[in-house]
């Protein structure tokens, strides 16, 4: 399925091997990683290509559906369990259905779904007329061609979703080799500095970014200190924490961004990493003081992200008093669209 902007396979848990190492050589298989094409498997030689949900009947009192993420390497062999991913989410509702995991409950359905891999709450609002899930609507999300049905989800549980922690260094700001740069973890821990910091005006494409070796390097070295000073510990071959540029925007938006996955820029931005974002810009102190344009007064807070392919709005619900600031949900619309079923030969 296409889940938001990214794209993977949706297999049932009870299918795959339960132990971590035969299931990440299985995931291998399945999405080729070790070539740039990932051309033996049914990767697409990107990290938003080379994504994996894996669905199961919840035993949580709240939730419908269990959701065990893997993010595979596009070219070393690697799987992280780490992280969960607000895109391929978007496509769980519509997956689970599909599945026989949960029957669709009139004309919309409510999924109720439970990350494993960060222990989130998500609800998702699927459309369903007719008990069938439907992929056709009038829904526009920038990084995909074309109109989809609206899947509105809501993240619960996003604070310290990794950490434990807002702001895991117990600081607001921080400096990392001359830059100075604010530690989050809201929904994805995520490093986040000005673009200028590094000599760059945060408008650049992704492509640009991905062939800049001197920032790219110095970006990279200071996201794995950073990793240790959240509690991370050596995030060498993890996917957490991320890494955000901001910049002032110039397309009516509240601020400008290029996420990293982290070892490219992302084509558009992630959706875990768009509410981190966002919970930087309204809180007080963080480098995106003075950045940020038209800022919301008050909660539920509208925000838009300005993006490489266009831009990404949410709706932030938080509590602010003053050194006190907690989020407390995340809205955000997204699209999905099934692409195949069958078998996947490893």
């Amino acid at each position: 399925m296409r889940g938001g902007t990214s794209r993977g396979p949706y297999m049932q848990r009870k299918d795959l091997p339960q132990e971590l190492n035969a299931l990440s050589e299985v995931l291998v298989r399945v999405i080729g990683s070790g070539h740039p094409l990932n051309i033996d498997g049914i990767g697409g030689g990107a990290s938003v290509t080379t994504k994996v949900a894996m669905l199961s009947p919840s035993d949580d009192d709240w939730a419908d559906i269990d959701y065990f993420f893997a993010q595979v390497s596009v070219l070393d062999k690697s799987v992280d369990y780490k992280p969960t991913c607000g895109n391929i989410l978007s496509g769980v509702g519509p997956a689970a259905i599909e599945m026989g995991l949960l029957q669709a409950r009139g004309d919309t359905t409510t999924v109720r779904i439970r990350a494993v891999n960060t222990n989130a709450r998500v609800e998702a609002l699927v459309q369903t007329p007719g008990g069938h899930v439907e992929y056709a609507g009038d829904a526009q999300i920038d990084g995909v061609p074309g109109t989809a049905a609206p899947i509105m989800l809501t993240f619960m549980d996003v604070q310290g979703s990794a950490t434990g922690s807002l702001l895991p260094t117990g600081a607001v700001r921080d400096i990392i080799d001359d830059v100075e740069v604010t530690c989050m973890d809201v929904a994805m821990p995520t490093v986040i500095a000005r673009a200028d910091a590094f000599g760059l005006s945060g408008h650049e494409t992704a492509d640009d970014l991905n062939k800049n070796e001197a920032f790219m390097k110095k970006m990279l070295a200071i996201r794995m200190k950073a990793g240790t000073l959240m509690g991370l510990g050596d995030v060498s071959e993890s996917v957490e924490p991320k890494f955000c540029l901001i910049a002032a925007p110039k397309n009516g938006g509240n601020i400008a961004a290029r996420d990293f996955t982290p070892w490219t820029c992302h084509p558009s931005i992630a959706v875990t990493g768009s509410q981190c974002l966002a919970a930087c810009l309204l809180h007080p102190g963080t480098v995106a003081d003075g950045l940020a344009a038209l800022l919301p007064q008050q909660s539920p807070a509208s925000i838009t992200i300005e993006h490489p392919s266009g831009i990404i709005s949410l709706v932030i619900n938080y509590h602010a008093k003053g050194k006190d600031f907690t989020v407390e949900s995340a809205e955000v619309l997204r699209t999905a669209r099934l692409l195949a079923r069958g078998e996947l030969i490893i």
